[in-house]
């Protein structure tokens, strides 16, 4: 099997398990990102407007390919936190509408829905029965008066990964709305919108998409789209740097601009929008049923090599509901700070979330790496 972290790096001697927090840029993205940085450090480069137009649409095209949409139908944001708040502010709600929402569920997912008890809509959470999300627990979550449910489709606190299909056959046939959080998940678990399994997906793209903080992007269906009620008039979505060349009247607003009419303002975004793509022209370069298997062969080989006599695995460990997060404790919980802080000492970066250790490998992961802090691990 080809080693990938070849193609990222240097790591300058650290192991990063981490990607749940951070992904790491390949080098190929890097070194767009220098190319991106010549153009700002010569201006004169800019002065080809038409890189404004070029650098959000190879972008679009890029993210299209890899949810199989249409460019044209690819929102560009800044986070996934972006899209969520365009769609709790543009569906045109009916006081006494209902939301569904995941106890225990990430921030970001939760917040944007909060804010509209004041439009009279109710959210409602859902506390999953198995401590995965399953179809089961939607159904009896719904009321008469459930309009859509938000979820992440993996979990960052426990690392399940929910039944995109049960969940969506449980929404369809109730009529409500199915909206994804798939920022734990896109870049190593394939997706397919054209399959009609969500309403609406949103994403960072700094995680297992491996592009510069402060990126992200979502889709949504086209008519539910259209039938947003959500002032946004970007100028740049509503015209051309060229447009400036020419005498100038009064700007108009213009109809049928499709997603891009709600783009994050600033869409050429040199520094983050450039070295993204390349990112993501290197994933879809691999395919992610590829990476995919890549990721579950470095799981498995975290959960056979650990040492369940004194750690335990809080998250799922059968394939169905495993994602690539995998959270760990010392069966005393008293242990888990010593051992983040021992595996720091060795320049082994995970995460703590809750009092637990959590890791997250990606394609710069080998076994080798995961075994160096198994070996940590299973020594104290």
């Amino acid at each position: 099997m080809r080693n990938y972290s070849e193609d990222f790096g240097p790591f300058e001697g650290t192991v990063w398990i981490n990607t749940s927090h951070q992904g790491a840029l390949p080098r190929m993205a890097v070194e767009s990102l220098r190319e991106a940085i010549e153009w700002k450090r010569s201006p004169h480069y800019l002065i080809d407007s038409t890189l404004f137009n070029r650098v959000p649409q190879k972008l679009r095209t890029a993210l299209g390919k890899l949810i199989n949409a249409p460019a044209e139908d690819i929102i560009l944001g800044n986070s996934a936190s972006y899209g969520l708040h365009l769609l709790a502010n543009g569906i045109n709600w009916k006081p006494g509408d209902e939301v569904l929402l995941v106890d225990g569920d990430f921030p970001a997912t939760i917040l944007p829905w909060l804010g509209l008890k004041k439009r009279g809509v109710q959210a409602k959470f859902i506390k999953p029965q198995s401590g995965c999300l399953r179809a089961d627990d939607v159904a009896a979550g719904i009321s008469e008066r459930t309009r859509l449910l938000c979820t992440s489709w993996v979990f960052s606190f426990t690392g399940a990964k929910i039944d995109v299909s049960a969940v969506s056959e449980v929404c369809r046939s109730k009529g409500v709305k199915l909206v994804l959080n798939a920022s734990q998940a896109l870049g190593t678990q394939p997706f397919d919108v054209s399959e009609g399994l969500a309403d609406a997906i949103t994403s960072v793209g700094f995680k297992w998409l491996c592009g510069p903080y402060g990126t992200g992007f979502c889709w949504i269906e086209p008519e539910l789209r259209e039938s947003f009620e959500y002032n946004q008039a970007y100028w740049l979505a509503m015209q051309t740097a060229d447009d400036l060349k020419s005498p100038q009247s009064v700007p108009r607003i213009k109809d049928g601009l499709g997603a891009r009419k709600y783009d994050v303002f600033g869409t050429a975004n040199f520094f983050n929008f450039v070295p993204w793509t390349a990112s993501i022209e290197y994933i879809e370069n691999i395919g992610t049923a590829r990476i995919k298997e890549h990721n579950d062969n470095l799981v498995r080989h975290l959960i056979d090599r650990l040492d369940q006599s004194r750690y335990e695995i809080l998250s799922p460990v059968e394939l169905e509901e495993r994602s690539t997060i995998v959270i760990v404790s010392h069966r005393d919980s008293d242990k888990n700070q010593p051992a983040f802080n021992r595996l720091q000492d060795e320049k082994i970066f995970v995460a703590m979330r809750n009092g637990c250790l959590r890791f997250s490998p990606h394609l710069y992961n080998t076994a080798d790496e995961i075994d160096r802090a198994l070996d940590i691990l299973n020594s104290l």
